[in-house]
């Protein structure tokens, strides 16, 4: 009879110790005294199975969790990525002070609220889970459909039209191509009184194992709050959020070849 290959073996079990806290990552002493393993090769063993996408590192401090090739491989149930999703927009909302919420499409070209995460206090934006917004609405749109094909987008338009909730609102056809082009250069896409008059807004896309955009992040402020001084700053912060929910969920972003050919 064959026997087990030590090294593999101990892959094994931190992989298996790895998923019994996800998505919580596992803190580096944790692994080592709980699998009785010696240090340095629990740490080198980790740092193969990062390289293969296996496993991340949440930072030394937090420790490790599953990695994005492993979630592409095995999948994440609708729950875990509920989970992961909750739990990063509350992060960030407690960072921002801002309502942070997940947006799904909705059937009818429009967008719906799936989860949302704010403060409890104060005068704020807020939205509510189970709120549509329409197609055109700026942050979303742009959000949602920056990694489609020119052509794609040209017939989204024709179909379900652009509205104009502001004065600043985007409606002309070459202007909006390039705001896409910006959200894509960027990571995320900004609505500074151009949906409402008293507010702002920015967002960034959550990728699926396609290279799809699956949903968005959004979070929502008074214009006071958000504005172009520290529109980077929060945009930055969102597309970080938004990207290391792409990450936990064994999503990917997509490649130029993929955008403009509207995969």
């Amino acid at each position: 009879m064959a026997s087990d290959v030590p090294a593999v073996a101990s892959s094994v079990r931190i992989l298996e110790r790895l998923a019994t806290d996800w998505p919580q990552p596992v803190a580096p002493r944790e692994l080592v005294n709980d699998l009785g393993m010696n240090r340095s090769t629990c740490y080198n063993i980790l740092a193969t199975l990062q390289r293969a996408g296996w496993v991340s590192s949440t930072g030394e401090r937090s420790g490790w969790t599953l990695g994005p090739k492993l979630l592409t491989l095995t999948g994440v149930t609708d729950d875990m990525a509920a989970a992961i999703g909750q739990g990063e927009i509350d992060e960030l909302s407690r960072r921002l002070g801002f309502v942070v919420f997940l947006a799904d499409p909705d059937g009818s070209g429009g967008y719906v609220v799936i989860a949302k995460a704010e403060r409890q206090i104060g005068v704020r934006v807020t939205v509510s889970v189970g709120e549509n917004f329409p197609f055109s609405a700026p942050a979303l749109m742009h959000a949602f459909h920056a990694w489609q094909s020119r052509e794609n987008v040209d017939d989204l338009v024709d179909r379900l039209g652009i509205k104009q909730f502001t004065p600043h609102t985007t409606v002309d056809r070459d202007e909006l191509h390039e705001r896409l082009a910006q959200t894509r250069q960027r990571g995320y896409s900004t609505s500074l009184q151009q949906y409402d008059m008293a507010q702002s807004g920015v967002a960034a896309p959550v990728f699926d194992r396609r290279g799809q955009v699956a949903r968005v992040v959004c979070s929502l402020a008074f214009f006071t709050e958000l504005h172009t001084d520290n529109v980077a700053r929060i945009g930055g912060l969102v597309a970080e959020c938004a990207d290391r929910i792409t990450a936990r969920t064994g999503g990917r972003r997509p490649v130029d070849e993929e955008v403009r050919h509207g995969r």
